[in-house]
């Protein structure tokens, strides 16, 4: 039954979800040519720096399948460093999802593992979290 759901159309599919501070990326992986489209858009359009474009296609390159699945991702949520680690974790457990043989070396680089550090919620009294009041003696 399980396998009947990843077929869709006669093409066998993946879908995750990566999550990195408040961000929160869906990616859906599709054997096909090496696209990459995220909300809509190119890659290249919508992380304009190449550091985030490298660090989307770094689980990809780890398994060394750049060129061979076509990946969709919807993003919502964060900043645009916050969404591209989302869209890396999303890519890697749905590498998982699709070869478990590859968990060992995705592991091993830590794209499997979620981030869970987030910012820390301002307290009465204090300007931030944790600054206090800048003390004066006169």
């Amino acid at each position: 039954m399980q396998n009947e759901e990843k077929k869709h159309n006669g093409v066998s599919r993946e879908q995750t979800v990566g999550r990195r501070k408040t961000a929160s990326a869906r990616v859906r992986l599709v054997p096909g040519k090496g696209s990459i489209v995220v909300n809509g858009k190119g890659m290249k359009d919508y992380f304009p720096t190449a550091l985030l474009q490298q660090k989307i296609v770094a689980p990809l390159k780890t398994v060394g399948k750049e060129m061979f699945f076509d990946i969709s991702v919807k993003v919502a949520g964060g900043g645009t460093h916050g969404q591209a680690d989302a869209v890396c974790h999303g890519i890697a457990r749905a590498l998982v999802a699709w070869n478990e043989e590859f968990k060992p070396a995705l592991r091993v680089e830590g794209f499997l593992t979620r981030d869970s550090r987030s910012k820390e919620r301002k307290k009465p009294g204090r300007y931030k979290a944790r600054r206090g009041h800048q003390w004066r003696k006169r």
